[in-house]
């Protein structure tokens, strides 16, 4: 049987408690030491990241950038690195954008390094991952939200979250029923696990208390694409339907017929940068920076997933649009040190529990010495999968705003 000790109470052990200062020594760094086109990580992710992603590679290697619209087709927004800068088909191999469910079944198959997703693993991406022996390891990196759109001649202009939800449970199902126009509602959902899709299971209908609320939905109520929920909303001023913050405001803007369509407050609060920054706004989603655990510590695709948590990185995200996820300063949550701990311990078989915490914190598990295997976010009982350590001593980080201590 494996076994391996994280430093927490045992002679042996100490459980460092970092500022975050002295975690992200390096946040002035707007590159990576060594990065090239030639050792560039195999970057995948959703849809509505791909404008970070590219953003992302022309700050690394030094490209010009520009948001344009694509006239032809459905006219979305991109955002593109200068022609004369980035060489041919780089994006496509080394940067792509196969979508949120094909991109994490590519972490998992190990077909690509890093992934920037709407989302974390569905259900069925667990067991996927399960069934080949593989974890990732997923950290919040930017804000998103769930927003809901209504065609621009429809009345209403605000819901409830549990008119929402009675609206796609079927109970309710006609305008007026919420100050609207005696009309039917025709509620639209997204493909299985796409990523708009799953983030409504998750962060509005909760998956776990309302189980298998879109069985009954037809195919005609099920849109495949992003861009096709505003055609859709197009044709039917009595539709209903969502989509992330982020791809209505920067990436569909007015294509699609987007101009006839409007996002609508949830409880009277509207989604905007400050309400999902605050997350006063109900449906405020993770974007989730992912990579497998087994990932080589010294690869370029670690130290980009290093890289996007430090202040550069948080500088390059808050450009691209979406809201960094911020872990310093005056809104830091702090720990209390003294109700923290890692059970069991010494760790045996494939994991550990983090137990005492008071809210989500960011967790760096380094060796003795000092090299980091994985940060990510960690909650209160959450077991963290470790299966890839092998028998020895690792460092506990969380972040507080007290100086660092050892506890032996």
């Amino acid at each position: 049987m494996k076994h391996f000790n994280l430093i927490l109470i045992l002679p042996l052990f100490m459980f460092c408690f970092c500022t975050n200062e002295e975690i992200n020594a390096d946040n002035g760094q707007h590159t990576i030491e060594g990065i090239r086109v030639d050792n560039y990580p195999r970057v995948d992710g959703s849809t509505s990241t791909e404008p970070l992603n590219t953003l992302i590679a022309c700050k690394l290697l030094g490209w010009r950038y520009e948001w344009w619209q694509h006239l032809e087709g459905n006219g979305i927004w991109r955002l593109e690195a200068n022609a004369e800068d980035a060489p041919e088909h780089f994006f496509g191999e080394r940067v792509k954008s196969s979508q949120t469910h094909h991109s994490i079944i590519n972490l998992i198959d190990n077909q690509t390094d890093i992934i920037l997703s709407a989302r974390k693993m569905s259900e069925d991406e667990k067991a996927y991952a399960e069934n080949a022996g593989v974890t990732l390891i997923e950290t919040p990196i930017a804000l998103d939200a769930l927003v809901f759109l209504l065609n621009k001649e429809n009345t209403v202009h605000s819901l409830t979250a549990e008119q929402i939800q009675d609206i796609y449970l079927g109970n309710i199902t006609r305008w007026n029923e919420v100050n609207g126009s005696n009309e039917e509602i025709r509620p639209f959902i997204r493909n299985p696990n796409s990523g708009s899709q799953e983030m409504m299971k998750e962060i509005v209908m909760d998956h776990a208390a309302m189980p298998n609320w879109e069985i009954g939905y037809t195919d005609d109520e099920i849109i495949p694409t992003m861009s096709a929920v505003y055609a859709e909303l197009t044709k039917y001023q009595n539709g209903i339907c969502f989509t992330p913050h982020y791809y209505k405001e920067y990436i569909i803007r007015a294509a699609s017929g987007a101009n006839k369509i409007k996002s609508i407050a949830i409880d009277g609060i509207s989604p905007e940068t400050n309400s999902i920054r605050n997350k006063t706004y109900p449906f405020v989603a993770n974007v989730y920076a992912s990579i497998r655990s087994d990932l080589d510590p010294h690869s370029m695709a670690f130290k980009m997933y290093e890289w996007l948590q430090t202040q550069a990185g948080k500088d390059v995200i808050a450009e691209s649009g979406y809201v960094p996820i911020e872990t310093t300063g005056a809104g830091m949550k702090s720990i209390d040190k003294s109700d923290v701990g890692i059970y069991p311990n010494p760790v045996t078989e494939n994991g550990f529990y983090i137990t005492g915490l008071k809210h989500p914190v960011q967790m760096t598990l380094a060796d003795i010495a000092g090299r980091i295997l994985f940060t990510r976010q960690v909650t209160n009982n959450e077991y963290i999968h470790a299966g890839s350590l092998q028998k020895g001593v690792y460092i506990a980080v969380l972040p507080t705003d007290k100086i660092k201590i050892i506890r032996k």
